[in-house]
């Protein structure tokens, strides 16, 4: 990892930060002591978050049949596990805040990947639906830093792939001499996120794996980096479908052992649940 990038971004000051509701969600999780009450407090003391965890929980996503109420009933309901995922997602929202095209696009990718990520988990039962989905809902936060950092870069590189049709980590080697994938990884380092997502993170288009490699993280790696590559087939979050990706071809799907058949229904799947779910997510 570059070492110069790394100092960079743990000791910046003015990058945006997880918010501390979702901090304290995790801590009081990892404590193994909390109840839905305290939990539910903790989530209802950012009015913005809680509604947007009350709205999500109540998407097909989650398949509850009768409708949540009250973040109680959803915690009790959903689980811890999904709570915190939930509150992530519900959280990392503020963090693309001004929210201009760019932004806007980064999001829909962002949260389309959750989704494809937690599906294909569910599928494969290779790795936890929620790690995944934090996964795809994190790997381009690396995007997100560099758009914050210097706007004006970030939109040269977005022209670079446009015009030129460059890979987006080979126009940003160019413009900022070093990718999103080694930002966002080390954001979710500073963020305190388990390593193994950070690792996901950041080898979310290299797959660059050690022949020792713990298999969970070459799976999670592997889901993570499929579910962006389902978000470009279809064109979720860029300027339009990449109709020439085969997705069968792909590291990913190979290491996952995905056939045809198994590929087609999953992405069936996700196109279904991304058009029904992703007005829950804005």
């Amino acid at each position: 990892m570059n070492r110069e990038l790394e100092i960079m971004i743990m000791t910046a000051s003015d990058l945006p930060t997880i918010p501390v509701v979702a901090t304290k969600v995790m801590q009081l999780i990892e404590s193994e002591s909390a109840t839905a009450e305290e939990l539910a407090k903790v989530v209802a003391s950012d009015p913005a978050v809680a509604a947007r965890v009350l709205k999500i929980s109540n998407s097909s996503f989650y398949g509850c049949q009768r409708q949540i109420q009250t973040l109680s009933h959803a915690i009790v309901v959903l689980g811890f596990g999904t709570l915190k995922s939930l509150v992530v997602a519900a959280s990392v929202k503020q963090v693309y805040q001004p929210y201009g095209l760019t932004e806007k696009m980064l999001w829909e990718h962002s949260f389309g990947a959750g989704l494809a990520a937690r599906i294909i988990a569910k599928e494969t039962r290779l790795v936890s639906e929620e790690e995944a989905f934090l996964g795809g809902l994190f790997h381009d936060i690396g995007k997100i830093i560099m758009n914050t950092m210097n706007k004006q870069q970030f939109q040269d590189v977005m022209q670079r792939c446009y015009n030129d049709g460059l890979a987006s980590e080979e126009a940003e080697q160019l413009v900022f001499s070093y990718t999103h994938s080694e930002v966002g990884g080390l954001v979710i380092k500073k963020w305190n996120f388990p390593d193994m997502l950070m690792r996901a993170v950041l080898n979310h288009h290299t797959f660059d794996f050690a022949e020792e490699e713990d298999s969970y993280q070459v799976s999670l790696t592997c889901v993570v980096g499929l579910a962006d590559q389902f978000c470009h087939k279809v064109g979720i979050g860029i300027r339009e479908p990449d109709d020439d990706l085969d997705l069968l071809q792909t590291i990913p799907a190979q290491r996952l052992g995905l056939n045809e058949q198994r590929m087609g229904a999953i992405m069936e799947r996700f196109t279904e649940a991304y058009e029904k779910d992703k007005s829950f997510f804005n």
